[in-house]
């Protein structure tokens, strides 16, 4: 009889648990709310401030009336990315890889100019300390283009350091005109590198694209201070050993 009044007790105490008890229920827990474009957050590793970049779709190569492009920028191609991301609003700066690391390998000194002379080995060595990961090149070039379809998602002179106005030297991150995401020198200031392996044919895989498994060099993007105009594009692709270094190259991380 004890067992019988157990079930009978449990079997009201589900019939009482109506659709709107259960929706009660679930709002009394809690949910944590997907992020957003817009949201933002600190990584208390490093102390810089990444922004959620949402998934979506983007065509990367050659722009439309593109006529600077290289042949390693062809044939444009449609690129899904059905995860988003947590990327760096800025470069990395001296402070944060100092902070991080515990040393400073940069040629132009100050603790808001971005880190430099980093090797692809040093820059994926301070994203997993933070722990996070370099990102994808075309992880990059969505992030980059944030919605826009030319070579560049400004005017050059108002979002980016580099040959023509750079006065030889990197700057100070955030200091020209981010772009529609909210990030900052996605081009010029450093070269930055990317987690992808450098292809020569771009790889054709169309759904959050990784590159190939292994290839000697590492793909770089976004141009720098010492660049012409000309490589300070979106679709701009460089490549380089894992452990070259110049003091054209710097980084940022997705944070995980």
């Amino acid at each position: 009889m004890r067992i019988h009044r157990t079930i009978n007790l449990v079997l009201a105490c589900i019939a009482a648990m109506t659709p709107p008890g259960i929706a009660a229920f679930q709002a009394s827990v809690g949910k944590t709310a997907s992020p957003k474009l817009g949201d933002s957050k600190t990584n208390p590793k490093d102390g810089l401030r990444y922004l959620w970049i949402p998934p979506g779709t983007v065509t990367t190569g050659c722009s439309p009336g593109d006529d600077e492009c290289y042949g390693d920028e062809y044939p444009p191609r449609k690129v899904t990315l059905t995860r988003g991301f947590w990327l760096s609003r800025t470069e990395v700066t001296q402070a944060a890889f100092e902070k991080v690391m515990g040393y400073n390998p940069s040629i132009f000194q100050g603790s808001d100019l971005p880190v430099e002379y980093v090797s692809w080995d040093e820059a994926d060595a301070y994203c997993t300390e933070i722990r996070g990961r370099l990102p994808s090149a075309a992880e990059w070039e969505y992030a980059a283009r944030a919605g826009t379809t030319g070579s560049r998602y400004g005017n050059l002179d108002e979002i980016a350091w580099y040959w023509g106005n750079s006065k030889f030297s990197t700057h100070p991150v955030a200091q020209k005109k981010p772009n529609a995401f909210g990030l900052y020198d996605m081009l010029g200031n450093v070269v930055e590198w990317t987690h992808t392996f450098y292809w020569v044919q771009l790889n054709q895989e169309n759904i959050n694209p990784t590159g190939p498994s292994t290839a000697e060099y590492k793909e770089l993007r976004g141009g720098g201070w010492w660049d012409d105009p000309d490589l300070i594009r979106a679709s701009y692709r460089r490549h380089f050993e894992t452990t070259d270094i110049d003091y054209n190259i710097g980084f940022r991380c997705v944070s995980e």
